[in-house]
Formats: structure tokens, sequence, C-alpha cells
């Protein structure tokens, strides 16, 4: 399982860097600057939880029977899918109703940091 997360940890670092790169030099003329801010949140929360996949995969090197370490990489997971993703579509085709989607990653994302801290806390 850490080798899960280190992986992902890293595709999704990979992936910050290019969509951070398209949003400043692609969009930039594209998009208003309401909507540049809107899918910079994205990529700024998307990049936060590439690296802390990456803390959970090394984390889980020193504990590797913790489910809920476990748990909190997969929530990072959701709240990328959720949060940033919904921020990237909404900026980029203006569809509005994807903001009731964002909030969920939001909850998902403190989900996750609230299980990964007790997660530690609690392993053996």
């Amino acid at each position: 399982m850490p080798r899960t997360f280190l992986m992902l940890g890293a595709i999704n670092a990979f992936l910050c860097v290019g969509l951070g790169a398209f949003g400043a030099h692609g969009l930039k003329q594209r998009l208003s600057t309401d909507m540049l801010a809107v899918y910079q949140t994205g990529v700024q929360y998307h990049f936060y939880h590439a690296l802390g996949l990456l803390a959970v995969g090394l984390i889980l090197l020193h504990f590797p029977k913790s489910r809920l370490v476990a748990f909190s990489g997969w929530s990072m997971i959701a709240g990328i899918v959720l949060f940033s993703v919904s921020l990237y579509v909404l900026s980029l085709t203006g569809i509005r109703g994807l903001g009731a989607i964002t909030p969920l990653g939001g909850v998902a994302f403190l989900s996750a940091w609230a299980t990964l801290a007790y997660g530690v806390w609690s392993a053996k």
C-alpha cells in the first residue's frame, strides 16, 4: 500500500505542474480573471494533496497495518476529484452547478487530514 500512495502522489504532483503551467500560459487569455483564480485554486489544493499522498505513503512505511492512514489517502484522492477537478471543469465550462460538488471535496480533505492525524496517533 505505501507504494500505491507514493505512486499516486508522484503522478498527481506531475499533473499539478502540467495543469498549473497550462493555466498560467494556455488559459490566461481565455478565462476571465475570476475563472482563472478558480482554476488556480483547484491546482493549489490539488498540489497540497499530492504532497499529502506522498506523506501517506511514507507514513505507511512506518505503520503498514494502519487502515486509518490508508483511508486518509483514499479520502485525499476523493477530495482531489470532488474539489480540484470540479473547479477545473467549472472554470473551463462555466457550469455553475459544479459548485455544489466542490464543498464535498473540502469535506473529504478535512476528513483525510483528521483521519491521518488520528491514524498516526493510534498506530501501534
